[in-house]
């Protein structure tokens, strides 16, 4: 099957309803393997103009493969697709760009050290005469698009300095600036607050009043219900079921997705509450927090909640020393800490699961084994220079069975993993150090419903072991359904602590909006 030439592409792009179609997209019998897994098998799907069509599936169901088949980054062993009623073929991205599909990835792709003006009208930029690029006009352009989708941001602001909402914010509008047909998002609302969430639907409503089609990625179940017209459930590389949104319930999703049914999302128990073991007084970041002081003891799950940016991270990453403090201090049963780099942080026993796990978690260039291990080398694994390879590679494949990390051996590139299954390999890194003390920041952003089971029953199994567990969630729920305590922040500050008998949505709220 020959590829289309780009005015080709651009004929389809510009074509009318197809008489015989409703659909914009229609894909049949996609088949794509992987050295050693299947990622998808026989799977067919199809996409209504001015609908919202929402993909549901456990991580390494498929979802994201078959997106990125559609985006041109992968290309199928197999399968044919159909824009508007005439078939196509996708062979790179900027196929799919022409043909009038643009994707927003889960894991970002900004150029950091470029402005937002650069990062979305990169090779489109305006050139003059002489080949120079026209800055006024690109920003210019930038800043319609922006009023547009009503997005306060400034063109020239450099990426390395925009928050990961703000980053993500401007991948949609780099996407929504090729003014295709087609628009992928693979969970856009990660790193968003819900207030960036509503105005995201609202540009996604736009979009749908003139007729675009939205292929919507995404793990949490009040956005399905809101937001999508139609949901497809996929499981183990396959396409299980296609139902109206309005017509399936959030127990059918999941039991469609899981193949069983998860009983207990959030299975906190009540384990006995040690001695304090972690004393933070007066904790301070210039410019970014200030007079952070509680207590964290033995067994205990202390919860972090606030509104993105108000500084849950900075100070999690202070605690570890990533950025270390200005002012305050910070004491490990009794004895003071100077947390002037992580090393430190690690000899004291503490674990850091941080919250972009693609830019300060994973080595994506590395594989599994070697991104489980690299925490271990500092606590007896290693001696004269040699690693003890057999033993780390047992613990290794100890977590992998443990956590159900999928993939068929260790030596597998963790850039192939998804998203989930990249997650579960931190996790591992950690729980291999058996640390004392863990720092959670978003432990399940970007896992479906089983893994999140999975791992919270993880994190109540560590508490009842004595490990003493500071999690960062931007999901009131989970923070509510995991926490012994709820310590809340706004603009960062401390505007107060909850105990678990206290806690609610609405206090939480209040706390965190103050």
């Amino acid at each position: 099957m020959a590829s289309l030439s780009p005015t080709t592409a651009e004929a389809i792009r510009n074509c009318g309803a197809v008489p015989s179609s409703d659909y914009l997209l229609e894909v049949e019998g996609v088949r794509k393997a992987f050295p050693g897994v299947l990622a998808l098998d026989d799977v067919s799907f199809r996409l209504k103009r001015g609908h919202v069509h929402a993909l549901m599936g456990e991580n390494g169901a498929g979802k994201s493969t078959l997106m990125k088949i559609i985006a041109g980054v992968y290309t199928p062993d197999t399968g044919s697709f159909r824009m508007k009623g005439q078939e196509i073929r996708l062979t790179s991205p900027l196929d799919a760009l022409q043909y009038g599909i643009a994707m927003i990835h889960q894991e970002l792709n900004l150029m950091s050290f470029m402005t937002v003006a650069e990062n979305i009208w990169i090779r489109r930029e305006p050139l003059n005469a002489l080949g120079f690029v026209r800055h006024e006009e690109m920003r210019r352009r930038t800043q319609e698009l922006f009023s547009r989708l009503d997005i306060p941001l400034d063109p020239e602001a450099e990426v390395r300095d925009l928050s990961v909402a703000n980053r993500q914010m401007v991948e949609i509008a780099k996407a929504v600036s090729y003014d295709s047909d087609i628009l992928i998002m693979d969970e856009p609302t990660s790193a968003l607050t819900e207030r960036e969430v509503e105005h995201l639907f609202r540009i996604i409503r736009t979009l749908k009043e003139q007729g675009k089609g939205i292929i919507y990625i995404t793990h949490k179940m009040n956005e399905l219900f809101e937001i999508a017209d139609e949901v497809s459930v996929f499981r183990d590389g396959r396409f299980i079921a296609e139902h109206p949104a309005s017509a399936v319930t959030r127990d059918e999703i999941i039991r469609l997705m899981v193949g069983r049914e998860i009983t207990q999302m959030f299975p906190k128990e009540i384990v006995p509450i040690g001695d304090v073991i972690l004393s933070v007084r007066g904790l301070a970041l210039e410019g970014r927090f200030r007079d952070v002081s509680f207590d964290l003891r033995k067994g205990e799950i202390l919860g972090f909640a606030g509104l993105v940016g108000s500084g849950r991270s900075n100070v999690a990453e202070t605690l570890f020393g990533v950025t270390p403090a200005t002012a305050g201090q910070i004491l490990i049963e009794g004895k003071q800490f100077n947390m002037k780099n992580p090393g430190v942080a690690m000899d004291a026993g503490m674990g850091f699961l941080t919250e972009d796990r693609k830019d300060t978690g994973c080595f994506l260039v590395l594989d599994i084994v070697s991104n489980m291990q690299v925490a271990l080398l500092r606590r007896g694994h290693a001696s004269a220079g040699f690693v003890h390879e057999r033993e780390i590679e047992q613990l290794c494949q100890q977590q992998k069975q443990r956590l159900r990390v999928r993939t068929p051996d260790l030596e597998e590139p963790i850039i192939n993993l998804s998203g989930g299954n990249q997650q579960k390999v931190l996790i591992a890194r950690w729980l291999m150090t058996k640390p004392r003390i863990l720092i959670l920041d978003e432990p399940t952003r970007g896992i479906d419903v089983g893994a999140k089971a999975e791992i919270h029953k993880l994190i109540t199994e560590l508490a009842s072991q004595g490990v003493a567990i500071l999690m960062i969630s931007s999901e009131l729920p989970e923070v509510l359904g995991m926490s012994d305590r709820v310590l809340v922040m706004h603009e960062g500050r401390m505007t107060g602590i909850l105990d678990r008998k206290d806690a609610n949505q609405v206090s939480i709220m209040e706390l965190a909006s103050r």
